[in-house]
């Protein structure tokens, strides 16, 4: 039987822009002290780190955490894409769960180029080729970055298929802004309006203006994952346990389905949903908030759909009916996500996963959402991943 796993700790540092930044054992570091401090454990009594970076040589996790502590406990280094973060997350709870360990440290971090992503080895083949092949097939516009291709183009079916106006993207990066200027630690915190969205320089008409696009980003964060007999042992809070998590990767739909939506993860994040809603016994109208993967205005309004947050073809009613923000059905993004908070691709899922144990703890503050009892988490890496996760505030745990 898997045993309870509490978030015990969370840290996470303000995410800044590439070049601003500190390099990363200094970021790493600071986050993983955070995380430490928050939980009231030293690194020596950790049994188990799992790190997780994108861009950086092999081994960056020992050397990030080697400024902490050296108790030659096991390191292991993850790279998922996007998804990372939650994949690292993934691995710890599955450690903590069956009795491997009972306190794991999560750590992700990101020290970023400017500029849009990009392949590092050009000598081999690309594990984006097929993704590459299917979205030049459906959409084409080589002139485009690929990132905006891969998701304006799911954009764009949506827009086909559903008549979704360019507007309601608009709206979903403006909701962003407002929740992120409640949040000291987002990048970007000036709120935009629609109208402002709309007005920003297109890059790719009629589908995508700059503003829709997340941040290139550097930053880390950090959480302690402890099993029940430990956190009671050490005196530590159990207030906030992971319920239930799954992680999926792409199958033949992605390639075969002749849809952008798919090439761009829609049924591998729908399964994983299904997977937490069903090993929970709860339907996604039981979620108070939802941190999801924003990395485009696009994505988040697809991701309203695929996590069963409304019907297919219903995410623009979503949007117009305030459905997704304080006041509506679930907060989306109350930290402003990655489109407004930043993405630093390894620290992704552990911010996610700092403002849903904040949420829950009721230490959000200016952006709490009220009586929130349980979270929801996706994280997703083309290539592929997914990730979701379910947080719960226990009983008699204040909010």
């Amino acid at each position: 039987m898997a045993q309870d796993v509490w978030v015990t700790g969370v840290g996470m540092i303000p995410f800044t822009k590439p070049g601003a930044s500190a390099p990363y054992p200094v970021m790493a570091a600071e986050a993983t002290r955070a995380a430490l401090t928050d939980a009231g454990l030293d690194y020596a009594q950790v049994q188990q780190a799992v790190v997780g970076y994108v861009y950086g040589d092999s081994t960056a996790g020992q050397r990030a955490l080697y400024e902490v502590g050296l108790s030659g406990v096991p390191i292991v280094n993850v790279n998922n894409n996007c998804s990372t973060g939650s994949t690292a997350l993934w691995l710890a709870r599955q450690a903590v769960a069956h009795g491997a360990a009972d306190c794991v440290l999560v750590l992700g971090f990101e020290q970023m180029k400017p500029g849009a992503l990009g392949a590092v080895f050009d000598d081999r083949p690309s594990p984006f080729d097929r993704f590459d092949a299917a979205t030049e097939a459906l959409v084409g516009h080589a002139e485009v970055p690929l990132a905006l291709r891969y998701f304006g183009g799911a954009g764009l079916a949506h827009m086909r298929q559903w008549g979704t106006p360019l507007e309601t993207f608009a709206a979903i990066r403006a909701k962003a802004s407002r929740h992120a200027a409640r949040n000291p630690l987002a990048l970007l915190r000036k709120e935009l309006t629609t109208e402002d969205v709309m007005a920003a320089p297109m890059v790719w008409p009629g589908v995508m203006t700059r503003l829709m696009a997340c941040p290139p980003t550097c930053g880390a964060a950090a959480a302690v994952l402890c099993s029940d007999a430990f956190a009671r042992r050490h005196g530590l809070r159990r207030d906030v346990r992971i319920r239930a998590q799954a992680m999926t990767t792409d199958t033949a739909a992605t390639f075969e389905a002749g849809d952008m939506r798919e090439v761009v993860g829609f049924s591998m994040a729908r399964a994983a949903a299904h997977q937490v809603y069903e090993a929970a016994g709860i339907g996604p109208g039981d979620v108070q908030l939802v941190e999801l993967h924003d990395c485009f205005a696009h994505n988040e309004l697809l991701s309203y759909e695929a996590l069963g947050l409304c019907p297919e073809g219903g995410a623009a009613q979503f949007v117009a009916d305030g459905d997704n923000t304080h006041g509506g059905r679930v907060v989306t993004n109350p930290s402003g996500g990655l489109l407004s908070k930043g993405h630093p691709l390894g620290a992704t899922g552990l911010a996610q996963c700092a403002e849903l144990v904040w949420q829950l703890r009721g230490q959000a503050e200016a952006r709490q959402v009220a009586g929130a009892r349980l979270a929801l988490q996706h994280n997703l890496g083309l290539g592929g991943a997914c990730v979701v996760t379910l947080y719960e505030r226990a009983e008699g745990a204040a909010a």
